[in-house]
Formats: C-alpha cells, structure tokens, sequence
C-alpha cells in the first residue's frame, strides 16, 4: 500500500480500502467511504503516535471493522532520536510481519504493517478500545499479573531454542550486540539525570553503586543471553497490554513490538513484576507466579527449566532491568504527565524489587 501516509491526516479513503482488501477485513465489493481521526494514548506510547481511525463504508462491508488503530512514529524528536538509535520501528514491523503470525500467544489483527526507509512506517491493527488496558501508573494486579506471564509463555514457548537460525538475525541478541552496547552506553548518559529528575525515589545505595553496576552490566548481559533463549517482546509493561472483557475476547493480549530481542525469558518476567506489577503483590506472589509462568510454558511442552533456575535468572534480570530504568528516566521527555507518572512508578517498583531480592549480591 505504497506510497505510506506519514501521518493521520494523509490517509485517503482510498488507501484505506486498499489496506483493508488486501488483510481480508472488507470484501472487494465494498470500500471505504468516509473516515475520521482522533490522536490515541498521549503520554502511553512513548516512541510512537497513536490515532483512532473510525470507518463508514459503502457496499455490502459485512463484519469490516467499525475502527482500527494507526500508528506512525513520534513527532517528538529526542524520542524519535532514541527510536532512530534502537531501530525501533523496524523491528515492530518485522514483528508483526514474521514473529507475531508464528507465535501462539493472543494478538490484535494486523491489518498492515509495513516501513519505507529507517522511520517513515505505519501499522493498522485491530481496535482493542473495548478491552481492559492496563495502567501502569496504577499497576498490574495479582490477577491481571498471571494472565499477562501465561500469554508471555506462549511467546516464550513458540520460539524456545529456536532462534538461532539466520531468520532470527534482524533481532538483536541480548549481549554482544548494538543494542546491548547502546543500552550499557544509554543508561551510563543518562544516571545522573535519572538521578536528578527522581531522586526523592533513588536512595543512596543507588548512587554509591554506579560504577560497580557498569562494570557488572556486560555480565548479566551475558548470563541472560545463554541458552535456553527465545524471542522476546521487549517491552512487556502494563500500559502495552490488554485484558478481555466479553466472552469472545481473548482473555489477554498485547501490542507495541518496538524492542524484539533474543534472550532468557524471565528478562520479561522481571520487567513485569519489578516494574509494572504492584509492589505488595509482587512481595506476596512472584514466586507463585513464576511457577505460573513455568507451567505454561510447559503446557506448550518445554521441558528442562526448572523453577531455581528461573529464580536465579529472575534476581539477575531485575538487577539488569535498572539499566532500562536509568535510560528511560534520564533520557526521555519529561514534560508529559501521564509520561512522568509511569515513569516515576517504575522508579519506585525496580528499587523495591532490587533491594527485597539481595540483587545487589550479583555485583
């Protein structure tokens, strides 16, 4: 459907007929007739813009969908630079195109997903309005916590051992890579600014261990990139998932593949439960959640990972999962609110979770 709209407001009714002919959505005896727009999620996608796009049709358009999301990059430019840097919306439009189509995890419809050079790219997906979408700010609760790592181990568990092949090549590994090094080089630019903008939720211990987390940094990397290693999301918090609310919704699902990498599956459990998930639920059920998480990668017939391991695997990655903390909280834009308030409560979360699980002993 080329050439792309670079934003919202240059979708024609033609396009978007063609985009939805072409996904199966809208019979060829039907079009698009008339569409509108409204800007989606302010402060939720960080690296990208969010617009609704409501459709009306002429022709017999049987189940063609009433709306569909659209999403173009950010306008934001010192986002966009750390997209740019983290080949971000490459690696969402390989996603869609090539993991999401093969994963038995729980996905929106992906009407089109598709990129024109390193940043001009649009994806269309099915319209999650009339679900549930979690709220980082809030935080994961015990229920939507365990759904969440029973869809992760569905991923997880598609792609166990299996992504070592060429195909795999366009997603980074976890360690030994561009992105590993931009993610030790980004969290080393920005701790004293994530320090200064969130220091009355950093205490000292934070600041005092600087120098000896970097020279850890490449061995976690390591550590978390030896096998059993699987395809992961990349970006598994709150704000990017979606709890059903009918019967015939998925029970939950998830979106926003900006940061696919190769690597141990509880990197994704940590960022969940040290970041997203309530501190108090956390402390009470992490344990009984990763052993949730490990039965259902069972249930998709891995075998061989016990639950220590994965323990052990978990306490190192939320002590690697600070690097993120600090990128994020120093780089990113301060000035929007709903922005600064995830932000500050993922702060708040990863600090709790390094100092109740004696992470520090791994430096």
């Amino acid at each position: 459907m080329r050439p792309l709209p670079k934003s919202p407001n240059e979708i024609t009714t033609e396009w978007m007929t063609a985009v939805l002919h072409n996904s199966g959505s809208l019979p060829t005896s039907a079009e698009v007739k008339e569409l509108t727009h409204t800007q989606l999620g302010e402060g939720a996608g960080m690296l990208s813009e969010l617009a609704l796009l409501s459709l009306t049709y002429s022709g017999d358009h049987q189940d063609a969908p009433a709306s569909v999301v659209a999403k173009f990059p950010t306008l934001n430019e010192v986002n966009r630079d750390i997209a740019i840097n983290f080949k971000v919306y490459q690696r969402e439009v390989r996603s869609y195109q090539e993991i999401v189509p093969k994963s038995l995890a729980a996905s929106p419809k992906v009407h089109l997903a598709d990129i024109e050079g390193d940043v001009d790219f649009v994806i269309i997906l099915e319209d999650l309005s009339d679900y549930q979408v979690g709220d980082q700010v809030e935080g994961a609760t015990f229920e939507e916590s365990g759904l969440a790592l029973e869809e992760l181990a569905k991923l997880h568990g598609t792609f166990w051992g299996k992504v070592d092949s060429e195909e795999f090549d366009w997603m980074p590994r976890f360690s030994n890579s561009w992105n590993a090094t931009n993610m030790l080089e980004g969290s080393q630019a920005s701790w004293e600014l994530a320090y200064e903008n969130f220091d009355e939720h950093m205490p000292q211990w934070i600041h005092d261990i600087k120098d000896d987390y970097f020279k850890t940094l490449p061995a976690l990397q390591k550590h978390l990139d030896t096998e059993p290693i699987t395809t992961l999301h990349g970006d598994f918090r709150l704000d990017n998932l979606f709890f059903g609310k009918k019967p015939h919704h998925h029970k939950m699902t998830f979106i926003d593949w900006q940061g696919p990498v190769r690597g141990r599956g509880p990197v994704e459990i940590a960022f969940l439960l040290a970041q997203s998930t309530k501190t108090e639920v956390r402390r009470a059920h992490e344990k009984e959640l990763i052993k949730r998480y490990l039965d259902a990668l069972e249930a998709q017939g891995v075998s061989g990972y016990s639950f220590d391991e994965a323990w052990e695997d978990y306490r190192i990655a939320v002590l690697y999962q600070w690097c993120f903390v600090t990128l994020v909280a120093g780089s990113m834009d301060q000035t929007n609110d709903r922005g600064n308030a995830w932000m500050t409560e993922m702060v708040k979360r990863n600090v709790a979770a390094i100092e109740d699980l004696n992470c520090l002993d791994f430096l």
